[in-house]
């Protein structure tokens, strides 16, 4: 059977801001009733985040969910076009070779939707198949990557996946509530695509998945369509259930290939927080180094949700042998990638 293989990425992300910044502008006036908000700000792990919107300059948390979602396609259609370009200029191809376009996002819908518009901007073709993958939050990469290389691998044709969010659309109203100043602390706006193709003799092929969902913890993490945009819920103990499966889901990945921990050259987290990467470090007996990858994207650009894992995997560059990707979200749920050198 002929394997799918990742042979192209891109990224386009928003204007900068400074984490320090946008708390002395904007949050710190928003929580200034809240103990230890400012602390729980500062030690999100971002030192700097991208937005479409910067609060500090724009403040949208009274803004209906209607007006988010028409700001939403405004911003999101040259950042997918810019990372998608990107990604197929990697892989050589042109849009006109596509037989696939899936596109992941939680935050931002309309019809017709970001696929539709994209697909005609860049000139791909009109017998072009596509795939919405709507509100699985931050680990919609790994079963959108699923689902593309099914693609490929049945069909022979090169696919697309664009993972595009847009959090800065939805800062909430303020309440005194720790848990919406993690919320506030932590995301962030970005594009990333990759392309996959079939039997190619460069990149990274797509070598096993497995995924977990803990449904007795449902309620840990949430994303809520209100009238005033999405709200998040993120509970304090979403690492420790991660904790309790990340070291099983590995195993299984790595047995399937039979591989070893020691085997894996690269190592792309999800960073969807400082304490979910020590959970994940410490269980899995990682060194600090090989969470390099994952550390610097939570640094330099915070938790940009689906496209966050994507981001990590350009960061490891063109390292050499297996590369482990994993990424967490609502469910609770745990997907975890493995690719190999082609």
């Amino acid at each position: 059977m002929t394997a799918a293989v990742v042979t192209g990425a891109g990224h386009a992300l928003p204007a900068t801001y400074e984490q320090g910044q946008v708390w002395d502008g904007f949050f710190a006036a928003q929580y200034a009733g809240v103990r230890a908000a400012e602390r729980v700000f500062r030690a999100a792990g971002a030192q700097r985040r991208h937005a479409v919107v910067n609060p500090v300059d724009e403040d949208v948390s009274r803004w209906g969910t209607g007006a988010r979602m028409e700001r939403f396609i405004v911003e999101a259609l040259p950042l997918g076009k810019q990372a998608v370009a990107g990604a197929l200029d990697t892989a050589r191809l042109a849009p006109g070779d596509v037989g696939l376009f899936a596109v992941a996002s939680c935050t931002g819908y309309a019809t017709p939707g970001l696929d539709i518009r994209l697909a005609s901007d860049l000139g791909m073709p009109l017998g072009l198949q596509r795939l919405l993958i709507g509100h699985m939050g931050c680990y919609a990469a790994l079963p959108g990557i699923a689902a593309v290389s099914d693609f490929v691998t049945a069909r022979s044709r090169p696919a697309v996946l664009l993972c595009l969010e847009l959090t800065s659309l939805h800062v909430q109203p303020a309440v005194a509530d720790l848990e919406q100043v993690v919320t506030h602390a932590l995301f962030s706006d970005a594009a990333a695509a990759v392309v996959l193709e079939p039997g190619a003799g460069r990149g990274r092929r797509v070598a096993g998945m497995v995924a977990r969902t803990d449904h007795s913890t449902a309620d840990h993490m949430t994303w809520d369509v209100t009238d005033l945009g999405f709200r998040m819920g993120l509970s304090p103990r979403v690492p420790d259930v991660l904790g309790r499966h990340v070291g099983g889901v590995v195993q299984e990945l790595l047995d399937e290939a039979g591989l070893r921990s020691e085997d894996v050259a690269g190592w792309a987290v999800h960073p969807g927080g400082p304490r979910i990467l020590d959970v994940v470090r410490d269980t899995l007996g990682l060194t600090e180094e090989q969470m390099g990858a994952s550390r610097r994207v939570l640094t330099e650009h915070g938790n940009c949700s689906s496209a966050t894992v994507l981001l990590v995997l350009e960061e490891l560059g063109d390292v050499d042998g297996p590369v482990v990707a994993m990424a967490f979200g609502p469910g609770l749920t745990l997907y975890a990638t493995l690719l190999l050198p082609a």
